[in-house]
């Protein structure tokens, strides 16, 4: 994983935690649902950048080897990922 996504990581903890400050103090809820809603869109970007890095170097390296049950196995767990964003 690159540094980049571990700061932005890192950057979503902290605006989490000032989510759950919000709840705490019994915030505004529209001022609340807009917080996580940022969290949300950054966790969002993170992952798309993840699987963006996965995609150029593990997925790659799978199809071009010579594992058909490796290949089989990548591109079902890239399936599976994007079954899972749709549910959410």
């Amino acid at each position: 994983m690159s540094a980049d996504a571990l700061k932005r990581l890192k950057t979503v903890e902290g605006h989490l935690r000032g989510v759950i400050r919000m709840v705490e103090e019994d915030a505004y809820c529209i001022d609340v649902i807009r917080q996580i809603q940022a969290v949300e869109a950054a966790l969002s970007k993170v992952s798309t950048q993840i699987l963006e890095s996965h995609l150029n170097s593990c997925v790659i390296t799978a199809v071009q080897g010579s594992d058909k049950k490796e290949r089989q196995r990548v591109l079902k767990e890239i399936t599976e990922v994007f079954e899972m964003s749709n549910k959410i």
